[in-house]
């Protein structure tokens, strides 16, 4: 479940933090064009670079702590899920491919039917 903080989603020093992040996102863009004849390692490095800064700086935030909670919550629910076995899951996958040509079958035999049908009432 969320966790309720203390810290209002709008104040003044989350909305300057969202800006930096703003900024770093737009001059990594701007940055990534203006240095187009680099090469491509360096361009990657450094828009990596920026984007590991500014998840940083967005997880300071409180949208990121509830952002970081729920992704922790997530995570939490998975582990609870029971996956199938190998086993099963190879055997459904085989009654899912013997309907899939079963039913394929049935409907090419109802269109042969119906397009002799209709053959021999037009003519």
């Amino acid at each position: 479940m969320l966790k309720n903080t203390d810290v209002p989603a709008s104040s003044l020093l989350d909305r300057f933090k969202l800006s930096v992040v703003a900024v770093l996102v737009v001059c990594g863009v701007y940055g990534n064009s203006f240095f187009s004849g680099e090469s491509v390692l360096y361009r990657a490095l450094a828009l990596c670079l920026l984007a590991v800064v500014a998840i940083a700086i967005g997880m300071t935030t409180h949208r990121g702590r509830v952002l970081w909670d729920l992704m922790r919550d997530a995570r939490a629910e998975v582990r609870k899920v029971v996956w199938p076995t190998r086993q099963e899951t190879v055997q459904t996958t085989v009654a899912v491919v013997l309907v899939v040509v079963l039913m394929s079958l049935v409907l090419w035999g109802l269109d042969s039917l119906l397009n002799w049908a209709v053959g021999s009432l037009v003519g």
